[in-house]
């Protein structure tokens, strides 16, 4: 079972971001869920929101304690050795940031005492392309086009189809907006 946490703020559609993992691995004719992590969460605050994938039924309903991939949407929170609990040397780290993936594994070694090999780290400036291409800083579906390439864990193709899928009540010029957000970052090099 591939287990991934997902933590941003809200109001970045860390929610919609689990959703969206969890409608493309059906996509792809795996099981899937992904569900959200509420408290008094508002507009601004640390949240965080679950997704898992596996080829046969998911069982177990409780929070991803120990992810095999951990997604970060705003790079404040890279500050927080909170949000790296339960990641060890396994785990695949895909972050939205400008910095490069030198810095950040440097930053994790030094500030955090965790040592992730620069492999499993793969850095987007999401919140760039977010914003040239939606206009708006939601970075969500961009960093989940980062997700499709790095880690293969659901398909560029099933990723398209869920987002069509969740997001078919809006605009078609929404829908493609985002498409084309997921592509560009699907495109980029990790």
């Amino acid at each position: 079972m591939i287990q991934v946490r997902i933590h941003g703020r809200g109001g970045q559609g860390v929610v919609t971001a689990a959703e969206l993992i969890a409608i493309a691995a059906f996509k792809d004719q795996k099981f899937s869920q992904a569900f959200p992590s509420f408290g008094v969460e508002r507009t601004g605050a640390p949240i965080e929101a679950f997704s898992r994938i596996d080829n046969k039924f998911i069982r177990t309903r409780e929070q991803v304690y120990d992810p095999n991939i951990l997604v970060v949407l705003d790079p404040s929170l890279l500050e927080s050795a909170q949000i790296f609990t339960g990641c060890d040397k396994k785990t695949k780290i895909v972050i939205n940031s400008r910095k490069s993936k030198k810095e950040i594994a440097i930053s994790f070694r030094k500030n955090q005492k965790l040592s992730i090999p620069e492999k499993n780290i793969f850095v987007l400036d999401a919140t760039s392309i977010a914003l040239k291409i939606l206009g708006k800083n939601l970075a969500n579906t961009v960093i989940l086009g980062a997700l499709a390439k790095a880690t293969e864990i659901i398909s560029f193709t099933g990723l398209k189809q869920a987002i069509k899928e969740k997001f078919e009540e809006k605009s078609s010029e929404i829908i493609n907006k985002n498409l084309e957000a997921v592509k560009q970052a699907y495109e980029k090099k990790y």
